[in-house]
């Protein structure tokens, strides 16, 4: 029993993490834009955050550093500093655009004004956080967020055609709108891979005090929850590719992507779907808020980790809240959450580099991980995604003036 609770942090990183705001905007946008043809950006993105995690996990296993700690160390202060701020600035539009998603959801649920459902979240979150242990964040937050499967339900019932899903898998160069198209790719290959969900999953890993002996764990972890995280993102396509795309439907908000699950499903399906969103959105908010507190408290050297007393690590506690206020800030100015959780995933994007480059060398540095270091697959797999993200990372920007964010 142990050991299936301890899958916790994985299905948390992934429903929080790789099935947060941005994948959702993202997999909808896509399906309803082009059909099922870029479910294949869908296995890229799973493949980069399994490898990257389970060796990032490693390196915390091992060494017991998490990833901002080898940032600052591999690269040096000055290349750190500037990882820091890129990884803080996108960790604040994440925040900012989760609180936004939050809020969209009790809208829909409770029908409240939305900017007084902004304050009742933010709320909520610092109180989970406070009070709440590490576990039990994983486990409320990652167990009641599988309510998401009934995306996967809904898209089944549809009906789609199989053989055009499977087509789907397949890579190919659109005969128009090959611009959008790419745009796309960099996008949800962002959305899969924010630098925050390595900086939680590392500092998590510390957090639960793993050793060597959990490393089976750790590989499960990354293995089961980011494939459980695809999953779902494939559900999320399949459905916006069978609903929207023949009838020409963008969805520009949450409600259209809920109500997408009241089709085959009627209001038990919305009210679910509903209630995942919400809980994923809302792991993907604490996750961000950890990630950025993680990283301020293991760059300068600070005390940090939930498993500690507030009183005992003042600063990692003030970190988070900071994170959290500057979050609801930037969204209660009436900025569209839509809009912040495009800009940030699209940032995200051109900060990879700067996070993934220094865990592949950590984790073939023998000094930290000695007969725990890369083997020939994960080099070879890390390598090959690495490139991917470098592409993407100079293509970002450019496709996102060029296609006024998506928009064509």
């Amino acid at each position: 029993m142990n050991r299936i609770f301890s899958i916790a942090l994985g299905i948390l990183a992934a429903i929080g993490g790789f099935v947060d705001i941005g994948d959702i905007v993202f997999n909808v946008a896509a399906g309803a834009m082009f059909g099922y043809q870029l479910l294949w950006v869908v296995v890229i993105g799973v493949g980069a955050i399994i490898t990257y995690s389970e060796m990032c996990g490693r390196v915390a296993v091992v060494s017991q550093r998490a990833v901002m700690d080898a940032v600052r160390e591999r690269l040096g202060y000055r290349v750190g500093l500037v990882a820091l701020v890129a990884g803080q600035f996108v960790n604040l539009l994440t925040i900012a655009a989760e609180i936004g998603g939050i809020a969209l959801a009790l809208q829909l649920l409770a029908g409240l004004p939305f900017r007084v459902l902004l304050v009742l979240a933010v709320l909520a979150l610092g109180v989970v956080i406070w009070i709440l242990p590490f576990e039990w964040i994983e486990r409320v937050f990652g167990y009641v967020g599988l309510t998401m499967l009934v995306f996967a339900v809904a898209a089944i019932k549809l009906g789609p055609d199989w053989g055009e899903v499977a087509s789907g898998f397949v890579p190919h160069v659109p005969s128009s709108d090959v611009a959008l198209y790419a745009y796309f790719v960099v996008g949800l290959i962002g959305a899969a891979t924010v630098p925050y969900e390595v900086f939680f999953y590392s500092s998590g890993a510390v957090e639960e005090r793993w050793t060597p002996k959990d490393l089976g764990t750790n590989k499960a972890n990354a293995i089961i929850g980011y494939s459980l995280g695809g999953l779902l993102s494939f559900a999320l396509m399949i459905l916006a590719g069978t609903l929207f795309y023949p009838a020409g439907i963008t969805p520009e908000s949450l409600g259209t992507v809920a109500l997408g699950v009241e089709v085959p499903l009627a209001q038990i399906g919305l009210l679910l779907g509903l209630i995942g969103i919400l809980f994923a959105v809302g792991g993907a908010a604490i996750d961000s808020a950890f990630s950025g507190a993680y990283n301020m408290a293991q760059f300068f050297g600070w005390e940090w980790g939930k498993y500690r007393a507030p009183v005992d690590a003042p600063r990692f506690t003030l970190a988070w809240m900071v994170m959290l206020v500057l979050g609801f800030l930037i969204v209660v100015t009436g900025v569209d959450p839509i809009m912040v959780t495009e800009i940030s995933v699209i940032f995200s994007v051109v900060a990879l580099p700067l996070t993934y480059v220094p865990i592949l060398l950590v984790a073939n540095d023998r000094a930290y991980m000695g007969g725990y270091a890369n083997g020939r697959l994960a080099n070879v797999l890390g390598i090959a995604f690495l490139v991917i993200i470098l592409v993407v990372a100079v293509a970002a920007v450019p496709l996102m003036i060029v296609t006024n964010m998506g928009q064509g």
